[in-house]
């Protein structure tokens, strides 16, 4: 791509997709932040996964704002349909998921993108494990540091984070992956459809601060079995219609 982050006029458009499921105490300060990163041309697309809490009261304040849309299930589905949601209403030509917490800071956003706005990969994921990581618990750990090995060994590209939240791409590619995830398995299923795409994935150091299931976190062991299953499945099973030649994927 010819448009550089540094020139804010010509920048490509950023669609920044925030999947939402009672998350009221968060929330305000998420978008807060959302709304403060340096970059004018984006698109905030909200999607309330029906919460209970007074989720669906805050987006009602929130879709004045001209550049943001806000997108309600009539029963919760899960974070992936969320996501599956979200992208079927995105213009730009990046998109990135942000979380509606503050395990990952927004004010990152633009060190996940820059690679894609600068031309020089197609795919970028922020990397909780060449950036910083605070509080995680041990099985947490060991969990992420399974599924990133399981990924890099079958599909033979080196992945440190395949469970990041910060994943972005640009809009030639996300919008030739078929997703049918409904939870928290969009993550190993982006990944391997990505990677058996023949795409390669960069990745760029975020910090991240864990947050306990008493603070509302939501994933757990049942999540890391479903990961594999996912991950095996696309491998094995998933024909990728037609993939890039590897060769022509951007960031050897």
């Amino acid at each position: 791509m010819a448009n550089h982050p540094d020139h804010k006029d010509t920048l490509p458009k950023l669609s920044i997709i925030i999947p939402i499921y009672n998350e009221e105490e968060l929330l305000p300060e998420v978008l807060r932040r959302v709304r403060a990163i340096d970059w004018k041309n984006r698109e905030i697309i909200l999607v309330n996964d029906c919460s209970t809490d007074t989720t669906a009261a805050i987006l009602q304040n929130e879709q004045q704002h001209p550049d943001t849309k806000v997108l309600t299930h009539g029963r919760n589905q899960g974070k992936g349909a969320a996501i599956r949601t979200g992208l079927q209403h995105f213009t730009g030509d990046i998109v990135i998921i942000q979380d509606a917490d503050l395990e990952y800071d927004p004010n990152e956003i633009i060190r996940v993108v820059r690679p894609i706005a600068e031309g020089k990969t197609l795919v970028c994921f922020g990397s909780r494990f060449i950036g910083t990581v605070e509080a995680m618990r041990l099985p947490n750990r060991v969990a992420n540091w399974i599924l990133a090995r399981l990924v890099s060994w079958l599909f033979g590209h080196r992945i440190t984070d395949e469970a990041t939240a910060y994943k972005a791409f640009h809009r030639s590619v996300i919008e030739k992956i078929p997703l049918e995830c409904h939870g928290f398995e969009f993550c190993p299923e982006v990944t391997s459809k990505v990677l058996k795409m023949n795409y390669k994935i960069l990745e760029v150091p975020v910090s991240f601060k864990a947050r306990t299931i008493a603070e509302g976190k939501k994933i757990g062991w049942r999540d890391f079995f479903t990961a594999v299953w996912t991950i095996l499945k696309v491998r094995f099973f998933w024909k990728a219609e037609n993939p890039v030649p590897p060769s022509s994927s951007r960031h050897e």
